[in-house]
C-alpha cells in the first residue's frame, strides 16, 4: 500500500469518527427524534382578511344537506405532483427554542359529565364554556360550574360513543354577536347525521335559547363511528369543520379519496358575512368550479379529524388524524397554503401504505409526523400551540395527547426539522385540549375534569 493511499484511507477514517461524535448523546437520541421536512413556510403573522362574497350555494331559507357517496372508486381528478409532498416545515419563529420543560396539570373544575371540548368566551367575565358530550353545554366560573347550563339540547343529540355534542366554535367578537356555532350527532327519517346549528343567547349571556337553532350544514353519516366534530374560526374569518369517513373501518366506500363525497375532509365555508342563514363558499376554497368536487372542501385524505386547531401568532394549522390500527399522525398545513391537500387516508395510514399496500403516494402531503399504535397508544387527540406568558419554556410548544394512553408530547420545529418529546403521563382520558384568551392550554379529562398545563 502507498504513503498516499495510507493517508486517504486516515483521513476518511477521521471523517467518520467525526461524524459519528457529532450527534446527539444516547439519553437525547432516546427522547428526541427528527424528522425531515422541506421548505419554509411565511414568516410573518397572519392578519384576517375580508371575507369574499359568494353566491349561497342554497336558498338562505333552507340549510344544505349534502349526502355522503358510497362509491369505492372515485380518484381525485386534478393532475397529480411527480412524489408525495413532505411534510412542510412550520412557520419559523425568531426566539431560539429552550430546554424542554417539564410540565404538570391543574384541576380548574370536575363533576363534569363526559366532556369533550372547551371554549372560552374572551368577554373579560372569568368564564370557560365545556360540552358535555350528552348534549349540554356547561359555564365553569371561578372553578365552579353553574347549575344551569348555557344550553341543553338532550333532546335532539344522539349519543354516545363516537356521537353526541362534539364541538364548539365562537365567532369573531362573538361578545357583540351573541351567538356561536355547535357540531352534533342527530336522527332524521331513521338516519344519523352531522348537524351544524348556530345558536343564540337570550337577554341573559349565561342562557342560549334551545329553540333559537338556525341549521347551517347537515349531511349524513353511514355509520356510528369516525364523525369528527370539530369547529373552529380561521384567522380568515371562515369556519373549518372536520368531517370524519364516515366510520366503520378501513374506509369501506374510499370516501376520504372522493372529492365528490363530504366525508374524509376538512371543510371550510363562510357563516358570517353579511349574516346569511346557512352559508357561502370563500371565492378561494381550492375545488370552486371543478367538476366531481364540492367547493365546501378544503383539504381532504383525512380519516378521523380529532380536534385540529390554528397557532393563534401565525395562522399554521394542525390537524391531529386518528389512525386505523398501526399509525397516529399529526398534519400540519402552513398559514400559506391555498388548500387542496390531500393527506392520504386510505391509500396510507400515517406515512404507510394502508390500501392499496404497496402504494402510490404521488400528490401526497404526508405528516408532520406520526407514532405508532403501540404501549397503550391508540388514538390521538390534537391540541394547541402554547401563545401564553406564564410558561415561557413552552413557548411555540403545540401539546398534543393520545385519549387511551393519557401522555402528553410536545412538538416543535428545530433548524427546519420537527423535535418531538414525552411531557407527561397524565393518567388522563383526554378528548380534547382548550385554549383560553391568554393563551393558556387546558386539558379536557372524559372522565369528568378540566385541567390547566402548567410547568410545575
Amino acid at each position: 500500500m502507498t504513503t498516499k493511499s495510507i493517508r486517504l484511507m486516515a483521513f476518511i477514517l477521521f471523517a467518520l469518527a467525526v461524524l459519528s461524535l457529532s450527534g446527539c448523546s444516547p439519553a437525547e437520541a432516546e427522547e428526541i427524534i427528527h424528522l425531515p421536512v422541506v421548505g419554509k413556510g411565511s414568516s410573518a403573522t397572519v392578519t384576517p382578511t375580508p371575507s369574499p362574497s359568494a353566491t349561497p350555494t342554497v336558498p338562505a331559507t333552507e340549510p344544505p344537506t349534502i349526502t355522503p357517496t358510497a362509491s369505492s372508486t372515485a380518484t381525485p381528478s386534478v393532475t397529480p405532483t411527480p412524489s408525495a409532498t413532505p411534510a412542510p416545515s412550520a412557520t419559523p419563529t425568531p426566539t431560539v427554542n429552550p430546554a424542554w420543560p417539564t410540565i404538570a396539570l391543574a384541576t380548574v373544575a370536575s363533576g363534569l359529565s363526559s366532556p369533550v371540548d372547551m371554549a372560552d368566551p374572551g368577554e373579560g367575565s372569568g368564564r370557560l364554556f365545556v360540552v358535555e358530550q350528552t348534549g349540554r353545554v356547561r359555564i365553569l366560573r371561578n372553578g365552579q360550574i353553574d347549575a344551569t347550563p348555557l344550553l341543553d339540547i338532550t333532546d335532539r343529540v344522539r349519543c354516545c360513543g363516537e356521537r353526541g355534542l362534539l364541538g364548539i366554535a365562537l365567532p369573531p367578537n362573538y361578545a357583540q354577536k351573541g351567538y356561536f356555532y355547535l357540531n352534533y350527532t342527530t336522527e332524521a327519517l331513521g338516519k344519523l347525521q352531522t348537524r351544524i346549528s348556530r345558536f343564540h343567547l337570550t337577554a341573559d349571556t349565561d342562557i342560549a335559547d334551545p329553540a333559537s337553532e338556525q341549521i347551517v350544514l347537515v349531511y349524513d353519516q353511514p355509520f356510528s363511528n369516525h364523525n369528527g366534530g370539530g369547529l373552529a374560526f380561521g384567522p380568515d374569518g371562515y369556519l373549518y369543520i372536520g368531517a370524519g369517513d364516515g366510520g366503520s373501518g378501513g374506509d369501506p366506500g374510499n370516501r376520504a379519496q372522493n372529492r365528490a363525497d363530504i366525508l374524509g375532509k376538512m371543510l371550510r365555508i363562510d357563516v358570517e358575512t353579511g349574516n346569511p342563514a346557512t352559508y357561502t363558499i370563500p371565492a378561494d376554497n381550492p375545488f370552486v368550479g371543478q367538476t366531481n368536487a364540492l367547493p365546501e372542501i378544503w383539504a381532504y385524505g383525512l380519516r378521523n379529524p380529532w380536534r385540529y386547531s390554528f397557532d393563534r401568532q401565525t395562522g399554521d394549522l394542525f390537524i391531529a388524524d386518528v389512525g386505523q390500527n398501526a399509525w397516529e399522525e399529526i398534519d400540519f398545513q402552513p398559514a400559506s397554503s391555498s388548500g387542496g391537500e390531500n393527506y392520504g387516508w386510505r391509500i396510507t395510514e400515517g406515512s404507510h401504505c394502508y390500501n392499496p399496500d404497496p402504494c402510490d403516494k404521488t400528490g401526497l402531503t404526508l405528516p408532520a409526523w406520526e407514532y405508532p399504535q403501540t404501549d397503550n397508544n391508540r388514538s390521538v387527540t390534537g391540541g394547541f400551540v402554547y401563545r401564553g406568558a406564564a410558561w415561557p419554556a413552552l413557548q411555540g410548544v403545540y401539546l398534543y395527547g393520545d385519549y387511551v394512553s393519557g401522555r402528553i408530547w410536545g412538538l416543535r420545529p428545530v433548524d427546519g426539522r420537527w423535535e418531538n418529546r414525552l411531557l407527561l403521563e397524565s393518567n388522563r382520558n383526554i378528548s380534547s385540549f382548550g385554549q383560553d384568551a391568554a393563551g393558556e392550554v387546558y386539558v379536557v379529562d372524559h372522565a369528568g375534569a378540566l385541567l390547566r398545563v402548567v410547568v410545575p
